[in-house]
């Protein structure tokens, strides 16, 4: 049976139909969105982590990211117009991220040097945004949300191998007491830290696709995948990034146990158990100094213990209006003497910038986002028999987790790290949207239409 409209079921009348028909109206060919903001989406996404412009220095000027986030954003935008559909959906996490630009904005005139506000504003802070309201609005199909994890997941590998070589060979920064490699040569892993935490942020979704994939030559190259991503983790020598592949290690031991895969929960311990003795030399005394502070010969972790107390009181004694996007490192110059360092904690970053209304947005934020996995996990129809679309929405849940965790320990709340996951997770509320017909149990909101 047919309709102007397209297919409709002959059962339905069935309420259990509902959803079916829904998803199946999505499918139609005149309901599908373009390919191209997605296909720009994808080739940002590839650009920021592999920077190809390093291997072929002629493509710098032409500036890959640049092209490819303004392509995804134009043709988003043009689809829009042309399908007659919403551009953002004012959901929690959207209206979030507005009111937090929007209140970064308003402290520019207050701010310890405001051309320099407006410069990481324009230059980081609106391009991070933007792109998480892309992948919000784009990724909205199961096919298209799974396709941007398996490329993350993918895009881990090189930044693996590329650590484990420089270690290999011998790659070490320059006049550091603890040898340490250098980083890859791409926007968000410049250094080891930095190395480490999209790592780690990448390692979760590798987990996901692991949990939900049947073939047993994906899941043996899922498991490589996401056991070079851990060693290349170790060979950082990131205090942080210790912490946060620890946390991922209990969150999905955890999930295991809830999953009654006591099995392989008991493998991974044993496994851990078993990488003990192959640590590299030096790597456990490097980790003790994470409660150990004063035993640190590089004295950074009793350095970035100063500037986060400092930047706590800096904080409360000025709760409303901060330093100015961007400007701790200047709050923290004037009370702890000239260092030129930015407080290492993207909380206090938030509170010492934008004071306590900034660092409530951000948590709100997060926290909306967290419910939004949380919320696919419970509601999606595949949830009793753990399939996909709950396994990714786990996944960008551990990922959350774990940038809580490591957000204790590096200043990026400007960055692409976080707003990259939240992006998934405001996609993967999206697809269940989409497939169960906005029957979540919560209204998703109105949206922004041309």
């Amino acid at each position: 049976m047919t309709s102007p409209s397209g297919p409709i079921s002959l059962a339905w009348w069935h309420p259990r139909q509902e959803a079916l028909v829904a998803r199946a109206a999505a499918e139609l060919p005149e309901s599908r969105p373009s390919p191209v903001p997605f296909g720009a989406l994808v080739a940002f996404t590839s650009v920021q982590l592999i920077a190809p412009q390093t291997l072929f220095p002629a493509l710098a000027i032409f500036r890959p990211a640049m092209l490819a986030a303004a392509l995804a954003l134009v043709a988003h935008v043009y689809d829009g117009f042309v399908r007659r559909r919403a551009l953002l959906a004012l959901d929690p996490p959207n209206l979030l991220s507005m009111a937090l630009v929007a209140w970064a904005v308003l402290t520019v005139p207050f701010s310890y040097w405001p051309g320099g506000s407006i410069s990481l504003l324009r230059d980081l802070y609106l391009k991070a945004l933007i792109v998480f309201w892309l992948l919000g609005a784009v990724l909205v199909t199961r096919v298209r949300l799974r396709r941007m994890c398996w490329l993350l997941t993918i895009l881990m590998v090189p930044l693996a191998l590329t650590a484990i070589r420089n270690f290999m060979t011998g790659d070490f920064e320059a006049d550091q007491t603890v040898r340490r490699i250098v980083g890859y040569e791409a926007p968000l892993t410049q250094n080891p830290n930095d190395l480490a935490l999209m790592l780690n942020i990448g390692l979760p979704l590798g987990m996901g696709l692991l949990l939900s994939s049947e073939r047993p030559l994906v899941r043996i190259l899922l498991m490589a995948g996401i056991g070079l991503d851990a060693a290349a983790i170790v060979l950082t020598f990131s205090r942080a990034g210790f912490l946060s592949l620890g946390t991922t290690a209990l969150v999905y031991l955890f999930h295991l146990g809830r999953r009654g895969k006591g099995t392989w929960s008991v493998a991974a311990v044993v496994l851990l158990l078993g990488a003990l003795p192959f640590l590299p030399q030096g790597y456990m005394d490097r980790v003790s100094t994470i409660s150990e502070i004063d035993s640190d010969p590089t004295r950074s972790a009793q350095l970035r213990w100063v500037d986060m107390v400092e930047s706590a009181n800096y904080m409360l004694e000025n709760p409303v209006i901060g330093a100015g996007l961007g400007m701790n490192m200047l709050a923290l110059n004037d009370i702890r003497g000239l260092a030129w360092k930015e407080v290492h904690n993207t909380y206090l970053q938030c509170g010492v910038d934008l004071g306590l209304p900034g660092l409530l947005l951000f948590l709100g934020l997060f926290f909306c986002c967290l419910r939004n996995v949380s919320l696919v996990k419970a509601l999606s129809p595949d949830r009793t028999s753990r399939g996909e679309l709950y396994s990714i929405a786990e996944s960008i849940q551990t990922s959350l987790l774990t940038f809580a965790v490591a957000a204790m320990f590096h200043p990026v709340a400007y960055q692409f790290y976080f707003f990259y996951l939240a992006g998934l997770s405001v996609a993967a509320r999206s697809v269940l949207e989409t497939e169960t017909g906005g029957e979540i149990g919560t209204d998703p909101g109105p949206s922004v239409r041309h």
